[in-house]
């Protein structure tokens, strides 16, 4: 029998190691990337996880197309090489993050419900990091009260943006008030399913807000910014009587073609109940206190 050499062997490993991402579909599986250090969930709540193959092949990426199945085709070959986080607005100093600034926070797997507008949901055992973490690295001022995400625009990768006539203004823009960013359930994801994010579902890193309607959770983000005033997000400049700014899970409040007394888990059959805020009650509730959440929706 023939025994490698150990300096081959080496570098062997090191090629597959920086060469893996470029099997998977994504190409943002850089040689860190693929090894997510991260702290499993111990699933307390014993959430029954979403079939992988279904929360990768079911999305929402107008972006790419608001056909689901064409959306995850197209974005197979999404290039998310040296991406980068550009932080400004009301900070002390305007930061740009690459992802290995990003991936140095600790890394947490967090098995959260996931509800769309369009009445399904998920469970998803998401890997990222609390945004808190990320704001407070970014000591903004004391005039911050929300914090405005933006996703990338790139019309050679995202074929409804370079459409004559596009779904949507571009690019896609959320926001969240500032306490609801600083809240410990809100994450930046990197990951799921114990590896990176998929072109798809948002790579290289997205937001992740559980008690709020998914088009919150806005992907592939390239800009944070700090505002004074409430940003204009993208659903309410398309269709403001259907799309609030909160967005939060309530199933008293429909949306004008959808009940969302029900949801129906991906790959289940039949429907179950729509918890307030998703479920998220308990933790977040207070956040609203006062307030008129079928006027504030």
């Amino acid at each position: 029998m023939k025994i490698t050499p150990e300096n081959l062997y080496n570098k062997r490993r090191h090629f597959l190691k920086l060469g893996a991402g470029a099997l998977l579909g994504t190409s943002l599986m850089q040689s860190k990337l693929m090894a997510l250090n991260f702290t499993p969930s111990q699933n307390l709540e014993k959430l029954k996880i979403s079939d992988e193959k279904n929360v990768t092949n079911y999305v929402n990426f107008y972006e790419f197309s608001t056909n689901k199945k064409k959306a995850v085709e197209l974005a197979k070959n999404f290039n998310t090489n040296n991406w980068k986080i550009e932080i400004n607005g009301e900070v002390e100093k305007p930061l740009i993050l690459t992802m290995e600034d990003l991936l140095s926070f600790p890394l947490e797997e967090r098995i959260y419900r996931f509800r769309c507008v369009e009445t399904w949901s998920m469970v998803v055992p998401w890997i990222g990091f609390e945004l808190r973490a990320l704001i407070e690295k970014c000591k903004v001022t004391s005039n911050a009260k929300f914090i405005k995400f933006t996703t990338l625009f790139d019309k050679n990768q995202f074929a409804d943006q370079a459409s004559f006539f596009p779904t949507l203004e571009y690019p896609y823009v959320e926001a969240l008030r500032l306490d609801e960013a600083m809240h410990p359930l809100t994450l930046m994801a990197v990951g799921m399913y114990k590896k990176p994010l998929l072109g798809q579902n948002g790579a290289p890193i997205r937001l992740v807000v559980p008690w709020k309607y998914g088009f919150k959770s806005i992907k592939s983000i390239v800009k944070i910014e700090f505002t004074k005033e409430q940003p204009q997000t993208t659903w309410e400049l398309a269709n403001p009587k259907e799309y609030g700014f909160y967005a939060n899970v309530n199933p008293d409040v429909s949306h004008p073609r959808w009940s969302q007394a029900n949801e129906r888990p991906l790959g289940e059959f039949f429907t179950q109940p729509t918890l307030m805020f998703n479920g998220y009650a308990k933790e977040v509730a207070h956040l609203y206190a006062n307030m008129d959440l079928k006027v504030n929706f």
